[in-house]
């Protein structure tokens, strides 16, 4: 792990003080938004695959969704971590506190991924016994998730490879190794369920194990990648060991959008809860809507990631007007992205609930929610580039709040009692644009503060650094 402690300035980093904002926003963003629409393209068709197994094994794979979704939300809020301050170091150009940084993210995103290893060995069972009394549907859960918990070193390490080349600007690579791993996925799962081309016929099993072989194909790509003498940031076996105020700072960022993306899972179960009281068709509707929602926001989400290590890095650079100039093109983008997204989702209803083999009642309650719940969506970019300015000036605690507030103060308070007054489940819909508009008068109180102690005060020109 060892490397000169000297180290060359990365071009990429360069590009991040001096290129024009917008030419970087969208050449480090398109990367992530399209292996970001690859993944969710995946995910919808990973559900197709394994529903030809029977109706019991795609039950086990949605109660298995939960601790998956758990799993990546601490990987993924733990590399934002690192990201933000490996960025915030590189831009003040304190080289050595950024591969600090690395070191400490990688002894971190280890023992998170053990954990989740402890659970897939010993407490699989208990859990999906918990869920479920169908003994195929319990065998099915069980191998699904035990594997996918226990060969987690794929997933921890893509992500936290994914994270160090982000905050130095190398999303192209991100991208590739993203796409790597996607199509991987796409092409074993069918070989590997059904026993195609030779293969064994594997089952529940087989969709499980291209799940993790295509984690791990992307993270023995990302290792290629960060060793390689073009990385800026190098692994040293003496920034392995932890340093308090280095992982209190990682986590000033980082468990804030663990919560953050954890809050999604309780949000799901709990209006799932509201609207089986309706029809489990409803159900089903919310399902089809949040996947449809997913591949809607990737392009975003691709933006945000990318405007977030650029502002990162120039806040770390005491320049003032490329944070500003980077954050208001990302908000412009951001709502540009949603009202075309926005116009296609309530455009086109029947159509896409079409995809989902729609029933006549699935019709009539899918079409009141893709053109109720997207009037939110438009709202929602402007609180999430809010978010990314807090994430990328270390007040990740912020986004938590937002986060906290709309989807379990606002959203699903507002859900439950539309149910109870007007006893029709199109009323429940209306929780979300309302919910989007008291987050943004939130978001916006939020950005002035931040704004005011943290952006203003810096200096009106850079320091020239030797």
């Amino acid at each position: 792990m060892e490397a000169n402690a000297a180290a060359p300035l990365n071009l990429k980093a360069n590009k991040m003080a001096v290129q024009p904002e917008g030419k970087l926003l969208f050449g480090m963003g398109a990367p992530l938004a399209v292996s970001m629409l690859i993944q969710a393209v995946y995910n919808i068709v990973d559900s197709i695959f394994v529903s030809y197994l029977g109706e019991n094994a795609l039950t086990a794979v949605s109660l298995s969704f939960p601790i998956f979704m758990l799993m990546i939300s601490v990987a993924v809020g733990t590399g934002v971590g690192i990201n933000s301050l490996i960025s915030r170091r590189l831009g003040a150009k304190r080289h050595a506190e950024a591969e600090h940084a690395a070191g400490n993210g990688l002894t971190l995103m280890i023992l998170s991924m053990l954990v989740f290893v402890l659970f897939g060995i010993f407490g699989t069972r208990p859990f999906m016994r918990a869920y479920t009394s169908v003994p195929e549907t319990y065998e099915y859960g069980v191998t699904y998730l035990s594997i996918i918990l226990t060969c987690s070193v794929g997933l921890f390490m893509q992500i936290y490879c994914e994270r160090i080349m982000q905050s130095q600007g190398q999303n192209f690579y991100v991208m590739l190794v993203q796409i790597t791993g996607a199509v991987f996925n796409i092409i074993f799962d069918p070989i590997l369920i059904f026993g195609l081309l030779g293969f064994p016929k594997l089952g529940m099993a087989g969709a499980a194990i291209a799940t993790v072989g295509g984690q791990i194909l992307a993270m023995l790509i990302s290792f290629v990648l960060i060793f390689s003498k073009k990385n800026e940031v190098r692994l040293r076996a003496k920034n392995l060991r932890l340093n308090k105020p280095v992982v209190k700072e990682i986590y000033q960022v980082g468990a804030p959008s663990i919560i953050l993306q954890a809050l999604g899972t309780v949000m799901t179960l709990t209006l799932n809860g509201i609207l089986i009281a309706y029809t489990e068709t409803a159900v089903a509707v919310f399902g089809v809507y949040f996947r449809i929602q997913s591949i809607a926001m990737m392009p975003l989400f691709g933006m945000t990631n990318a405007a977030m290590s650029i502002i990162a890095f120039n806040y770390g650079a005491q320049n003032k007007k490329r944070v500003m100039r980077t954050w208001r093109l990302a908000l412009i983008a951001g709502i540009v992205m949603m009202l075309i997204m926005v116009a296609l989702i309530m455009l086109l209803p029947d159509q896409i609930l079409g995809l989902f083999q729609a029933t006549d009642e699935m019709l009539r309650i899918g079409r009141a929610a893709l053109t109720i719940i997207p009037l939110g969506l438009v709202l929602a970019s402007v609180s999430i580039v809010c978010s990314v300015m807090f994430q990328a000036v270390g007040k990740g605690s912020y986004s938590m709040y937002l986060s906290l507030t709309r989807q379990l103060l606002v959203l699903i308070p507002a859900a439950w009692l539309l149910s109870k007054i007007f006893h029709e489940v199109t009323a429940v819909w209306w929780a979300f644009p309302i919910a989007e508009v008291i987050t943004i008068v939130i978001a916006l109180v939020m950005f002035a503060n931040v704004y005011n102690t943290r952006i203003r005060t810096l200096p009106p020109e850079p320091p020239v650094l030797a």
